[in-house]
């Protein structure tokens, strides 16, 4: 990682458990966060036991699991189940299901059993004022938003998540993350408008550790880059 400190907690994003622990055991982010889709893509088949084997290992750091139901009865006894795995879970729920029916009756309930939550899968103002209208400043919530998907929508997302940071200011627990970030400059975007975490995956962690080189000399590393690998290919003309 990079000398010049910053100010964002990484958080890392996967569900590959070595590559979780190695990262953990490096000290090179705040935190973690996982979801089912990135669990199927890992080759997750038992929930619970991946969850817990990883839990045994890292005690100490935050680190998110999603509730699958698509039913707010289900997704409450899961979410209930996944806080019970330990004090630095935090339980993800979508703010809709794929009915797109709001979750923030659930939301309430499950803050008003004091349970730490991460509220996924944000994109608008209208859900972003949802969810601050359910919360009350004791409440511990990562307010999860997809800048990178936004992004890929064709709108800009600095906007939004400088929006959400001054929305969510009056809830003291409340934690912005930018979700889903497609390239190192997002980090440094995230941090500039006051977002708390960002979501990483190991591609883009291991490029932080490029902040502040010099651009010169990353030029002559890019020349010799294509040059050596030309020569390694046996290239000739």
């Amino acid at each position: 990682m990079s000398s010049q400190k910053l100010k964002i907690d990484i958080y890392s994003d996967g569900a590959n458990k070595e590559e979780m622990l190695k990262r953990y055991k490096e000290g090179s982010v705040k935190g973690f966060t996982t979801n089912p889709t990135l669990m199927k893509k890992s080759g997750v088949t038992d929930y619970e036991a991946f969850a817990r084997s990883v839990l045994e290992v890292v005690k100490d750091l935050p680190i998110s699991f999603e509730v699958f139901s698509d039913e707010f009865p289900e997704m409450k006894k899961q979410a209930l189940k996944i806080a019970s795995w330990g004090k630095n879970v935090n339980v993800k729920i979508p703010i809709t299901n794929t009915r797109g029916e709001p979750a923030l009756g659930l939301i309430s309930d499950l803050l008003a059993q004091s349970l730490k939550l991460n509220v996924t899968a944000i994109f608008t103002k209208d859900q972003l004022m949802g969810l601050k209208e359910v919360m009350k400043p004791k409440d511990d919530v990562i307010v999860s938003i997809f800048a990178g998907r936004i992004a890929d929508a064709g709108v800009d997302p600095v906007p939004a998540m400088a929006l959400a940071v001054k929305m969510f200011k009056p809830l003291s627990k409340a934690k912005i993350l930018w979700a889903s970030p497609r390239e190192v400059l997002n980090v440094y975007q995230a941090e500039e408008v006051g977002c708390h975490i960002i979501t990483v995956t190991d591609d883009i962690l291991k490029k932080i550790s490029q902040r502040g080189k010099d651009l010169t000399e990353f030029s002559l590393d890019t020349v010799k880059m294509f040059y050596d690998d030309a020569k390694k290919a046996g290239f000739t003309l």
